[in-house]
């Protein structure tokens, strides 16, 4: 028993065995929350107090909260980032929605150039006609 400044007697923090920490945790993986006489048993075959069960348990269970809301955020920006990518994705379809009709050989030129310089790097176009008084 240890002793504060003023005689009282301080808490300590209880040491668990390997096996009773294994045991929780066992227990925990199949339910969440003891009820009384499941708490009063455990604790029993276990050597604890119901009253170490009952804390040992709200511990678990904010660790696993916490846990828990980690992943489910960093599934959430997994998932974000993912319709992100497929929504570029279908932008960048649409835009070339134009590109992938045929062309209409009666359509202007211009109208040409202006889809080849948007879909080619640099832009530079291809010229469907030389200029009048060229030769070809």
């Amino acid at each position: 028993i240890l002793l504060d400044k003023d005689g009282k007697r301080k808490h300590t923090r209880p040491t668990f065995s390997g096996q009773q920490i294994f045991a929780l945790e066992k227990t925990f993986e199949q339910t969440k929350y003891l009820a009384g006489p499941e708490r009063a048993r455990l604790a029993y075959s276990l050597g604890m107090t119901e009253s170490q069960v009952k804390v040992w348990f709200q511990n678990r269970r904010t660790k696993w909260r916490k846990k828990h809301a980690a992943e489910m955020a960093t599934a959430k920006k997994k998932q974000d980032s993912e319709t992100e990518r497929l929504k570029g994705a279908s932008e960048n379809e649409e835009e070339d929605d134009d590109y992938n009709k045929p062309l209409d050989p009666n359509s202007d030129d211009e109208k040409i150039n202006q889809l080849l310089k948007k879909h080619k790097p640099g832009g530079s176009g291809l010229l469907l006609h030389p200029p009048e008084g060229e030769a070809s």
